[in-house]
């Protein structure tokens, strides 16, 4: 594959969303061909299960269920997004991806590390690049509440947010060549902005 394949990860409320926006359109002015995806969600099928997973009235009753139905939704996204996009050269920005499922299943739901890494072995895909922008919790949901009502993950006890922070930042410093972390605590967007284009390689 000769494209490139950049993932942002943080909390809830970081500013991965528009982060990744303002870079695909930075690349997309210097006349690259860009995939602006995301996960859960960047299929038809995702679609459905993104809706599935974040609606505050599902209730899973087995530990794993969740854990199943992201894998589920990135075996397609893989499959049918990501890889002919870096097949064809273009350059793959996508918000979350599999750092999120360590973060948000091994961290907050305390899912057995074993059970994910089998699971990675159905991808066999890792991004070139990882940004990890990250925030307090306490900051970054704030942020959340001030876009209106709050998902199902968002709704979690601030506890839960804690652990996961605590887990990005260990898988973080455990994978240095391909993850960098940036603070944006009390930084306005711009000022990420040039962070991330500090460090970022195409």
């Amino acid at each position: 594959m000769s494209g490139k394949f950049i993932t942002f990860e943080g909390v809830e409320g970081s500013g991965k969303t528009t982060q990744i926006a303002l870079l695909a359109d930075y690349f997309k002015s210097l006349g690259h061909d860009v995939v602006l995806t995301k996960e859960p969600g960047g299929t038809k099928i995702g679609a459905k299960l993104r809706a599935l997973i974040l609606d505050p009235e599902t209730k899973l009753s087995a530990q794993n269920t969740e854990v199943l139905l992201f894998y589920a939704d990135r075996l397609e996204h893989v499959e049918t997004v990501i890889k002919p996009a870096l097949a064809a050269g273009e350059i793959v920005l996508c918000d979350r991806y599999i750092d999120s499922t360590t973060a948000y299943q091994i961290g907050g739901r305390g899912v057995n590390p074993d059970i994910i890494n089998t699971l990675n072995t159905l991808i066999n895909l890792m991004p070139t690049q990882t940004i990890l922008l990250d925030i307090s919790p306490t900051e970054g949901l704030t942020r959340a509440k001030s876009r209106g009502q709050l998902d199902r993950f968002e709704q979690e006890a601030i506890e839960f947010h804690e652990r996961l922070r605590t887990q990005y930042l260990k898988t973080a410093a455990e994978n240095p060549d391909r993850i960098t972390v940036i603070s944006v605590s009390g930084k306005s967007i711009e000022a990420v902005f040039e962070d991330i284009l500090k460090i970022i390689s195409i």
